[in-house]
């Protein structure tokens, strides 16, 4: 007698709003975020750090507020707006944050920029002026680990400037 093992693995069809886009699929019911933005839609803007909510590097936007995609579960996030990096650009014009970092040289590796210009956007969404400070604050749960943050924190200032 044989031994085998099957795992039946419970799918789900979900639908999301990903970057203004109504999008259905059908996916594991203990998928992360995470893994279905990369795996199953390919928006591979979004990156895998610690997996533990600790980096922020997979930072998203729900419903305009920086969550960790890590952590969250599609199957909990139907009928709410789901922003990554892939969905700040308006067509080919790249959004002010976007700009701000290329022209001030504030990505190094860029492994952590996708979750730091999503949390810096959901910052300036809410307050057009932030100081310094605010930005720091903002910015506490994205680590970076080749840059000492001054260029982030001017590429911020630039593009809020901008943005008034």
């Amino acid at each position: 007698m044989k031994n085998e093992i099957t795992r039946d693995v419970e799918r789900v069809v979900l639908a999301l709003d990903v970057n203004g886009e109504a999008r259905q699929l059908l996916v594991a019911v203990h998928k992360t975020l995470l893994e279905v933005l990369r795996e199953d839609l390919q928006l591979t803007g979004t990156k895998h750090g610690c997996e533990l909510g600790e980096c922020g590097t997979c930072t998203v936007l729900i419903d305009g507020r920086p969550e960790l995609s890590c952590l969250s579960l599609p199957i909990q996030l139907q009928g709410r707006a789901i922003t990554t990096v892939e969905g700040m650009a308006s067509g080919s014009e790249l959004h002010p944050l976007q700009t701000a970092f290329a022209e001030l040289g504030a990505a190094q590796c860029g492994y952590c920029t996708p979750g730091i210009l999503l949390s810096a956007r959901a910052l300036l969404e809410e307050n057009a002026r932030p100081s310094r400070d605010e930005i720091r604050e903002a910015l506490a749960g994205n680590l970076c680990r080749c840059t000492g943050y001054t260029k982030i924190l001017q590429a911020i200032e630039l593009a809020a400037e901008r943005m008034r």
